[in-house]
């Protein structure tokens, strides 16, 4: 299930993410880990709902992306000390390095 965020305006949206808010992450990883074999391109990570402007924001990242996404993430998860979850992260990020030198 794709994971939603009401704000009240993009620059909140900004703001959230320039915080390096523990919730987006949560959102990317699971989005990549649900999708690490598919043979899509993009996947749909969050939705963002604009209160003040009446607007929906879906953001998507792209499968090229996902290491980058994985090892940024892995930072967040380990300043919040969620080591079970590391894991997940570090093992995806095995798979992804194996599945791009074959």
């Amino acid at each position: 299930m794709v994971r939603e965020f009401e704000v009240q305006n993009a620059e909140e949206f900004e703001r959230l993410m320039q915080s390096k808010d523990l919730r987006v992450y949560e959102a990317l990883v699971s989005t990549i880990l649900k999708n690490l074999t598919s043979k899509k391109r993009h996947h749909h990570a969050l939705s963002v709902i604009s209160t003040d402007e009446d607007a929906i924001y879906d953001i998507t990242i792209d499968k090229r992306d996902f290491s980058y996404t994985l090892e940024e993430s892995l930072k967040a998860y380990e300043r919040e000390e969620k080591y079970e979850e590391c894991i997940k992260i570090k093992d995806a990020l095995s798979y992804l390095n194996e599945s791009n030198t074959k």
